[in-house]
Formats: C-alpha cells, sequence, structure tokens
C-alpha cells in the first residue's frame, strides 16, 4: 500500500512543503517509508483516486487548475500526465465519479462548483461545466463574506453530489447526470444550517442514510438524514466537537469515518485535538468518546486508513503526520510512536491494500 501526501508551498500559504511526497505504507503496522518526492507542484493541497487506482489528481491552493498523475501499481511513482482549468480559483476538493469519467470540483475563492471530463488515460480536460453557488452570507465578518464552496462529495449511489458552503452556511445538494457530465440541484437545492456555523467538510454513513456535517466556525458536528431517493438533508442532531472545559480558540478542520460506521473523528485545529464520537448503530446519531490531542500544531487533515485500523493526523503548523492505532471495540486512539516529518502537510490518499 502506498499514501501519498500534498502539502501547501507558497509564502502566501505561509507554508514550508515541497510538493507530494510518497511513501510505502505496512499495512500490519502501520509504518510508512518514503520512495518519491514530486517536486516542482504549487500547494497540492488535496489529492483524490480514481475508481482503479490508476491515476492521482491535485486541485491547487490559490491556482485555477488541476492536475492528473498517473501511478505506477508496484513502486507508487507519480508521473505528471497534465493539468486542466477548473474555471475558478482556489480548489479545494475534488471528486471522482464511479465511472472514473468525470471529476468534480469545489472552487473555494470563486464561489464555483466546476465539472471536468477524464479522459481513458487519465489526463483531464478543461472544465465543461461550471455553476455558480449563492445565498445570502453568514454572520462572520470575515470568514462568510459571500460563497465559499469547501468540500464536494457524491454519495454512495453515485447518484448526488454534496457541497458545504461555509460561507453561506448552506449544504447545497445537486443530481449528477453521468451520460452528459452534468450537475443540476436538487428539488430541494440546499439546506440552511445553523448560523455562523460555516459548514466545511462532510461524510456519509457507510451504511445508513445519513449524513455528518463538520461546521469549522462555531466547532460543531451535525447529524442530517438523507432521503436516498431525492437528494433531500433534514438535520437532527448538532454536537460540538470541543471539551465543556476549553474556553480557547479553535476551529474544526476534517472528518473522518470508520468503515463500519461506528466512529467519527473530527479534527480541532486550536485545541490541536481529534474529537471522538460513537455513533448510535440505527438512528447515526453522535455521543463524545473523548479527545485525543494530534502532538502538532493545526490538524488540518485526519484519516484512517482502508481497514480503519490506524487514525493519521497531519499536523499543518506542526510539520508532522503522527499515527494512532484504533481500538476496534472503543474507538478510542492510542499514539503508536511513529511520527512522520513531512512540512505543511495537508491531505493524504492510500492506494493498494
Amino acid at each position: 500500500m502506498f499514501a501519498y501526501v500534498g502539502s501547501f508551498t507558497t509564502a502566501k500559504r505561509e507554508a514550508r512543503g515541497d510538493g507530494i511526497h510518497v511513501y510505502r505504507v505496512d499495512p500490519a503496522t502501520g509504518a510508512w517509508t518514503h520512495v518519491q518526492h514530486v517536486g516542482d507542484l504549487t500547494n497540492p493541497s488535496y489529492l483524490a483516486l480514481s475508481p482503479d487506482q490508476s491515476f492521482l489528481y491535485s486541485v491547487h491552493g490559490n491556482e485555477d487548475y488541476a492536475t492528473a498523475f498517473a501511478l505506477d501499481a508496484k513502486t507508487g511513482h507519480a508521473k505528471l500526465l497534465n493539468r486542466a482549468a477548473t474555471g475558478g480559483i482556489n480548489g479545494v476538493r475534488q471528486a471522482i465519479d464511479r465511472a472514473g469519467k468525470i471529476m468534480v470540483v469545489a472552487n473555494y475563492a470563486s464561489g464555483t462548483v466546476a465539472v471536468l471530463a477524464i479522459a481513458p488515460d487519465g489526463s483531464l480536460a478543461d472544465q465543461h461545466q461550471l455553476v455558480a453557488l449563492s445565498g445570502e452570507p453568514g454572520p462572520h465578518r470575515t470568514q462568510q463574506t459571500g460563497p465559499l464552496p469547501h468540500d464536494i462529495v457524491f454519495d454512495p449511489s453515485g447518484r448526488f453530489v454534496l457541497v458545504p458552503d461555509k460561507g453561506l452556511d448552506r449544504v447545497f445538494a445537486f443530481r449528477f447526470e453521468a451520460v452528459s457530465g452534468r450537475l443540476t440541484p436538487t428539488e430541494q437545492g440546499s439546506v440552511q444550517t445553523r448560523p455562523g456555523a460555516g459548514p466545511r467538510h462532510l461524510a456519509f454513513h457507510p451504511k445508513l442514510p445519513i449524513v455528518w456535517v463538520l461546521n469549522e466556525l462555531d466547532s460543531t458536528t451535525a447529524t442530517y438524514s438523507w432521503d436516498t431517493g431525492t437528494g433531500a438533508l433534514k438535520p437532527i442532531q448538532v454536537i460540538t466537537t470541543l471539551p465543556t472545559d476549553f474556553t480557547g480558540t479553535s476551529t474544526t478542520a476534517e472528518i473522518a469515518v470508520t468503515p463500519d460506521g461506528r466512529f467519527v473523528y473530527c479534527s480541532n485545529r486550536g485545541h490541536d485535538s481529534v474529537a471522538i464520537y460513537a455513533a448510535d448503530a440505527t438512528s447515526g446519531l453522535l455521543a463524545p468518546n473523548g479527545w485525543q490531542p494530534t502532538q502538532g500544531a493545526g490538524p488540518r487533515f485526519v484519516c484512517l486508513d482502508p481497514a480503519g485500523r490506524f487514525l493519521y493526523a497531519a499536523n499543518e503548523q506542526g510539520d508532522t503526520i503522527v499515527t494512532f492505532r484504533v481500538d476496534a471495540a472503543s474507538g478510542e486512539l492510542a499514539p503508536t510512536g511513529q511520527v512522520i516529518q513531512n512540512a505543511s502537510p495537508v491531505t493524504i490518499v492510500f492506494a493498494g491494500k
């Protein structure tokens, strides 16, 4: 198995990163060994794999394009194929459809969602659809000045796409037409969050019709019921990501869910921790199950390995990736002692088994 780590690289981001780093991963121990550095890249800030794991795609912070790479299954090495226009600035997230033919991108600074075609050889075409998001901005004077889509996720069926918008306090829902490769709003269109919540990232329950939305600005996680036929969302719970005795400043960053859906993890920047939730097996409602320090500053990203045995915390400000073993019974996290030095890490994806 291989891990691909993206980073921030520019002075504007106050970054120290230098591109994409590739590591060989021991699935049994979680140990990483460095195998490649892909340099000459500007802010490869989020990475996504094609369904067959033959290709890797990156969006680039503060830029207006995405890049495609071919992956060598034996060595893990990534080779640049091409780059294509996203039609907007600061692509922060992308997702690939189940057929591996379409990539959708959330353009944070431009308030748009872009749709790009993927050729059989894995290369990208310039965007062929650009959807502008609109609505009333939230109350935060500096963080909610307009539409700011921060994530984009296909539902498990591949027929819908959800986009949490931090600036508008809304989660947008689109139908995806695989043949034409285009998005159209659902009948509901969007659902509003609490004012000032700042929805940032989301994740689907792997089995139940449940969506969890991580709110950046008010440090909460919201649980929504999901109508698999219409794509409609209904809020049913909001819970804090912070301990009740924490009185400092903190914002959330990333959400990760175990493969069985029993546990949900959310990272806090400021408190510098991972909030651990247990998810009810019937309702999907969350209950707090403790907090694990990430042993570094600014955990912008957390993820689980494909088997759900290990959680990795990418401490953007601490320049480390810290490994934690997941307790299968309780969901609690225990440091393994492995700390990978990687400057300004902001994303991790795994390829292989």
